[in-house]
């Protein structure tokens, strides 16, 4: 990425910004290939989500992720420049389209800030290969137009565009100066209120609906017998097929009016401030929104950082009965056993990469507004040669959302389920173009679409699990989902 010592706020006007753009047409031309041209300011605090509910379009991609109680959030929509992948390579291949789209950037304004610069938001899906109708593919990246990006108390505003050789420079110069203007005094509105996007755009008036301030009402339909999955897969299990297979359940449910995706995901942010709140959508068809507890990888300067979370009991209705149940899940043999071969699997798979975890030697307890899990924080210095994308290909999925051994558990999932995945237990996240980002893991969520949602919810079957306390852990994963959708 070149990075230019020049700050659009010191020369504010259409004519620089004109004249800028017609310098990096030029070196597309020179060069005979399109620049990534992305322009970073400082501005007033700005909480993302409201912005990217102020300006919501739904026929426009959008990528949200927000950790509500480390004071980091980030919003990207419209698309700059996209890249699709599948198979075996995905994660490399889209490595490869990374590579060279931060190639070819030229970069200008706030771009040491945080949050500053170019940013590729990304979702994998749980398998390499996806079914016909799915509504997104294996793999998905892209660099939105714009994004903003608040980290404690700074917030970043960013403009992309895709510069080529034949480019129009007098529309995307309108499209970036009214993007300055919006966000130098930002202005939040309801979506409904015909809001101006940042193109310009008004957003289409009557595509949410109130519904007078009242819970939606949901007809739900469950997919497959969850109950009789668990038992089949105890059977492989005794018969040595696998020892761990991680089961989702799915629920279909219909409201009584259309959901709004981003107001649904402010219910998830708000009950769960220590998750990852996500929404993320291609524009065409469903959001996948969710508050996932589980971090994949995070890098930032040359630190790696994951986590091994599994095995999980209910919290408590006083401080004793939630310390008693947090004891009893630290003494359980079971989950203790289901948490070491997660622990165990990601340091074997980090070995090949010259990747030497640091962690404790016993998990500690994250509880969660539902639930207490057993957690244990894995360090690590991330090798020189080695990226953010090759980390993960390398653990996706991790025994906590696939099983082991991960092959053969993997294979066994969808005849089990009944149902295709799609990114539910994928990977959702952000890089940039300094080598850093980090990655979730898509559980704990839900697809929305007009009046319909999808949820899911699941639970890692080990020997010693038993069909009813499977359904009854995924029941306790639903009905938080359930409350904040409905808040």
């Amino acid at each position: 990425m070149l990075v230019l010592p020049l700050h659009p706020a010191n020369d504010a006007s259409p004519e620089a910004l004109m004249a800028f753009l017609r310098q990096c047409r030029d070196a597309a031309v020179r060069d005979g290939h399109a620049k990534l041209v992305s322009i970073s300011l400082a501005v007033d605090a700005l909480d993302p989500l409201a912005v990217l509910e102020s300006i919501f379009e739904p026929h426009e991609p959008h990528f949200y992720a927000e950790r509500p109680g480390s004071g980091t959030a980030i919003a990207g929509a419209e698309v700059a420049v996209a890249h699709e992948a599948h198979g075996a390579r995905r994660f490399a291949d889209v490595q490869r389209w990374v590579g060279e789209v931060f190639a070819h950037t030229v970069a200008v304004g706030d771009v040491a800030a945080p949050f500053g610069g170019p940013h590729v938001f990304a979702g994998f899906a749980f398998h390499d290969e996806i079914e016909a109708g799915e509504p997104f593919p294996a793999a998905y990246a892209f660099v939105p137009r714009w994004q903003v990006a608040l980290a404690g108390t700074t917030t970043t505003a960013v403009a992309n565009l895709w510069v080529t050789a034949e480019a129009d420079l007098g529309a995307l110069a309108l499209r970036v100066w009214r993007a300055h203007q919006k966000f130098t005094r930002f202005e939040y509105q309801d979506s409904e209120d015909n809001a101006l996007g940042v193109g310009g755009v008004p957003s289409p008036r009557g595509s949410v609906q109130r519904g007078e301030g009242t819970p939606p009402a949901w007809q739900q339909r469950e997919t497959g017998d969850y109950r009789a999955a668990v038992a089949r897969a105890l059977a492989r299990i005794a018969a040595g097929d696998f020892k761990k297979i991680v089961l989702a359940r799915a629920q279909e449910l219909t409201a009584d009016r259309p959901l709004h995706p981003l107001r649904m995901l402010n219910g998830l942010r708000q009950r769960f401030p220590d998750c990852y709140a996500f929404s993320f959508t291609r524009g065409q068809g469903p959001s996948f929104i969710g508050a996932s507890p589980e971090r994949l990888v995070r890098v930032s300067k040359g630190r790696l950082e994951t986590e091994a979370l599994a095995g999980s009991i209910r919290r408590g209705a006083s401080a004793s009965e939630d310390a008693a149940l947090a004891g009893a899940l630290l003494r359980s043999e079971k989950d203790l056993r289901e948490h070491r071969e997660v622990l165990d699997d990601i340091v074997a798979r980090l070995a090949p990469l010259g990747i030497q975890p640091e962690h404790a030697a016993l998990p500690q307890i994250r509880r969660l507004a539902n639930v207490q899990h057993l957690d244990t924080p894995v360090h690590a210095a991330l090798p020189e040669h080695v990226s953010l994308l090759d980390v993960i290909g390398a653990m996706h999925p991790t025994p906590a959302v696939g099983g082991s051994p991960r092959e053969a558990a993997v294979a066994a999932i969808r005849e089990l389920e009944g149902f295709p995945r799609g990114l539910y237990a994928g990977a959702l996240g952000w890089l940039n173009a300094r080598g850093g980002g980090e990655f979730f893991v898509g559980i704990r969520s839900a697809l929305v679409e007009g009046a319909r949602a999808r949820v899911y919810a699941g639970a890692g079957i080990v020997a010693g699990s038993t069909p009813e306390k499977e359904f009854s852990e995924t029941e306790l994963k639903f009905q938080a989902i359930l409350d904040a959708l409905s808040a």
